[in-house]
């Protein structure tokens, strides 16, 4: 069944991936995105019919009002992601991440299905075992795992919402993330053959970047046995640590040296292990896993080099 869906920050990383899986599936696909990093990561969609693009803000209720009246499926991306990003600029993120989300609420229908993509980074560190379901205590560290629980307490109010606990996301995407930790790690591996790590023990999960648009397929496909329900999404084989992590990118850059810092704490706390078993209930599981995006970003790290300000 065909849908038209809206995606607010649909050029985003994990956007400009779904968007042209929604319409490779058939969906008509209206994009909102504010392009503030002048990325033109959607340029290979143009040209088709059942694609529309608007530049705007998720903030102005004029310009986000008019859009999801012709929804039938909302998938809000549009967020300032990660802790980094949002110490940098905490207004900023309080008023995209938490209060735009909040007036689309508002806004909508009670027949609209609203898809929500949040963090598993919520959970902090886990209980004594740090081991996480979806039932267990959140105990978020940075502002922007905050509100993501914030907002999705409110989300869930909704009677045809489905909440995603997004696991790390790694992968090559058309609008590219070098900051997100295998992304990064990879990085390192390739450009500078080494990295220090502290607190190398820590676990979290991962999840390709790919799996994700999968898994809002999923959703869209399946939504009258999952409307109402709080997932977590990532590899089940994955809950490893940074050093395992580590070991995964050796296995394909075999001069890659990683050292533990004896002293030193990691500025994310983050530390547990995530439980995927409730989404998998539904049928759904990940294709991709660590080796297959060590060696995807292996080769688009030979397109891309973060060199603005260098000679070489």
């Amino acid at each position: 069944m065909s849908h038209h869906i809206l995606v607010t920050g649909g050029a985003g990383y994990l956007g400009s991936t779904m968007v042209p899986d929604l319409l490779a599936a058939g969906h008509k696909v209206t994009v909102l995105d504010n392009f503030m990093f002048g990325q033109n990561s959607l340029a290979h969609v143009c040209h088709h019919p059942n694609f529309n693009v608007v530049r705007g803000d998720i903030r102005v209720e004029k310009t986000i009002r008019p859009l999801l009246k012709e929804a039938d499926i909302v998938i809000p991306l549009a967020a300032l992601v990660g802790a980094p990003l949002c110490n940098r600029d905490p207004v900023g993120a309080t008023t995209v991440n938490h209060d735009a989300i909040m007036m689309m609420l508002g806004l909508l229908s009670k027949d609209q299905i609203p898809l929500m993509p949040t963090t598993n980074s919520a959970y902090g560190t886990g209980d004594e075992n740090n081991f996480c379901t979806e039932e267990s205590p959140l105990r978020p560290i940075s502002q922007y795992a905050i509100e993501k629980v914030e907002i999705e307490k409110s989300f869930m109010e909704h009677p045809n919402a489905v909440s995603f606990r997004l696991a790390t996301v790694f992968g090559m995407s058309p609008r590219m993330r070098i900051d997100l930790l295998v992304n990064d790690f990879t990085y390192r591996a390739v450009y500078d053959r080494f990295v220090v790590l502290f607190e190398s023990h820590f676990k979290r999960n991962y999840l390709h970047v790919r799996d994700v648009s999968r898994v809002f397929q999923h959703a869209i496909n399946n939504h009258e046995s999952m409307t109402g329900q709080i997932y977590n999404v990532g590899l089940s084989d994955a809950n490893v640590s940074k050093k395992e992590l580590c070991e995964v990118i050796q296995r394909h850059v075999s001069d890659f040296i990683f050292m533990e810092a004896a002293v030193g704490k990691d500025p994310d706390q983050r530390n547990y292990i995530v439980s995927n078993a409730k989404i998998e209930s539904t049928g759904f599981k990940p294709k991709y896993g660590l080796d297959h995006g060590v060696q995807e970003l292996i080769k688009g790290y030979t397109m891309i080099k973060n060199a603005k300000y260098g000679n070489v």
